[in-house]
């Protein structure tokens, strides 16, 4: 019966399914287990099946990175209809919630910097990327200048951010009003030194 199951899934199913497991593999495992042998295992299919959908381990790596890393800026993304301050205490917030009920996945999206492969580097790199630039639009709505220093100093801040995220937020003891509290402190001290560089 589970065969007759699968054989009824679309190649794009298929595949959808295959990428589900392989990110949910990474909620207990970092991103190097996941190997076209264990991913075959989980699915019950062959070898042969999933390179015929990935090519290669690599291919596999970056299909799962690419949905788990969509999967989190969806969850995350700011809200428009709030004050900007509020949208990024509101998204802070939600980070946090996401990396709780997804560390082992959060972290090797965060971790993924490190991947050999550079294109799953370049996946990762892009939600840092975009995640500054939402901070850059909120920032501009108070009246904040776009410099260069700022530009750096918010790339870096979010690479902070998130080895908070996986330090503190998991805790039991972790209260997300500090946390944000915090990591808000952090950011105003930032956007200061970023106003009065000369970078």
């Amino acid at each position: 019966m589970p065969d007759d199951r699968r054989s009824r899934l679309t190649p794009d199913e298929r595949r959808a399914q295959l990428i589900a497991l392989g990110v949910n593999f990474l909620a207990d495992h970092p991103l190097d287990e996941l190997t076209i042998d264990e991913l075959a295992r989980q699915a019950g299919v062959s070898r042969a099946l999933l390179f015929h959908y990935f090519d290669t381990r690599q291919g596999m790596h970056r299909a799962v990175i690419l949905t788990a890393r969509d999967a989190m800026l969806q969850a995350t993304a700011p809200r428009p209809e709030l004050p900007p301050r509020e949208r990024i205490d509101d998204t802070l917030l939600r980070f946090a919630a996401f990396v709780r009920e997804h560390r082992g996945t959060f972290i090797s999206l965060v971790r993924g910097i490190a991947s050999g492969d550079q294109t799953v580097r370049e996946l990762v790199d892009k939600s840092r990327e975009i995640n500054a630039a939402h901070l850059h639009d909120a920032l501009s709505e108070l009246g904040i200048p776009e410099t260069r220093a700022l530009t750096v100093a918010l790339r870096a801040w979010v690479a902070f951010t998130e080895e908070v995220l996986v330090t503190l937020a998991t805790q039991e003891s972790a209260d997300d009003a500090a946390l944000v509290a915090f990591l808000g402190r952090t950011l105003d001290a930032v956007v200061d030194a970023a106003q009065v560089s000369t970078l």
